[in-house]
């Protein structure tokens, strides 16, 4: 059962094509990770699926409902945007309850300050929203975005900008979140927290779907095409037999094999050349499939 189907979309802002004939489904109690460069169209349809923007072509449907009953179902759902903003003159504690009250949650006293605890604001509680540092006005929006307890939770770069502390601590809070029943949907430039976090993965390029599914697949699709080396000094390894590309990795080098590649003839050579301190073959990393689909040198060289 999905959460969100989306079935053929597209939307253009004057010659610019946004999305084009997109088609996604996310599955219900699902962390469903949205990667892309900088204007793929990843925005965009968060705001279509939340009604904020409406599709040129094709159908969205939110939690089973039909596109007449939409807006009575918006307050089960819940969107932390990526340009950040809370009211600045309000209290902490005043600004979550009017945010619980707007999506009918009026008894919140009790989850406010389960959630101030657990972000460690509850000493801030009385504060206004303009006092605090960027962090935490951060995780005082999240607490906004969920405290209504929505059933889909859409989440626009929701880790930018934090310290590696309160990145950890909005981590446990999705994966609770999702414990809890809850489905989110969130976007992120951050492959590393993607592969960590999402039960499955949606690239958009240029506005077209690229990849869709679990990390597995996705890595499965390239197979086992990639080498990390770690030799003793400095090494020139572009001309190796049966090596495609190579990227200086600062302490290591990754090597992107050729199909026709013979691996022992490659350690054999690496041997020759240098002590090896490591020599490891494995599937790409989402960082290495992101780059080898987005960047201009790939395309241009495809």
């Amino acid at each position: 059962m999905s959460a969100v189907a989306i079935e053929a979309v597209s939307k253009s802002f004057r010659q610019h094509v946004a999305v084009d004939n997109l088609s996604l489904q996310v599955p219900r109690g699902s962390i469903y990770g949205f990667i892309g460069p900088n204007g793929s169209g990843k925005t965009t349809t968060l705001r279509m699926i939340m009604r904020i923007f409406f599709p040129d072509a094709g159908v969205i449907r939110v939690l089973d409902e039909s596109a007449q009953t939409q807006r009575s179902i918006l307050d089960r759902v819940a969107y932390l945007p990526e340009e950040r903003g809370i009211y600045k003159q309000m209290g902490v504690r005043e600004v979550l309850r009017f945010y619980a009250e707007l999506k009918g949650f009026r008894d919140s006293r009790a989850d406010i300050d389960a959630w101030l605890k657990r972000m460690d604001l509850l000493a801030w509680a009385d504060k206004k929203v303009q006092t605090l540092s960027k962090g935490m006005a951060q995780k005082v929006q999240f607490i906004a975005t969920v405290i209504a307890r929505p059933e889909l939770i859409l989440l626009d770069e929701p880790f930018s900008g934090l310290d590696p502390v309160n990145a950890e601590t909005l981590r446990d809070a999705i994966l609770e979140l999702r414990r809890d029943g809850a489905t989110i949907l969130f976007s992120t430039h951050d492959m590393s927290v993607a592969e960590q976090l999402c039960d499955f993965i949606f690239m958009i390029y240029k506005g077209r779907k690229v990849l869709d599914g679990t990390l597995e697949s996705i890595q499965d699709a390239y197979g086992s095409d990639t080498a990390r080396v770690r030799l003793d000094g400095a090494a020139r390894l572009d001309d190796l037999p049966g090596v495609a590309k190579v990227t200086d990795l600062g302490r290591a080098q990754e090597l992107r094999l050729a199909p026709e590649a013979d691996t022992q003839e490659i350690l054999a050579e690496l041997m020759r050349r240098g002590r090896v301190r490591q020599f490891e073959i494995g599937r790409p990393t989402l960082h290495d499939i992101f780059v080898r689909i987005a960047s201009p040198e790939e395309t241009n060289h495809a």
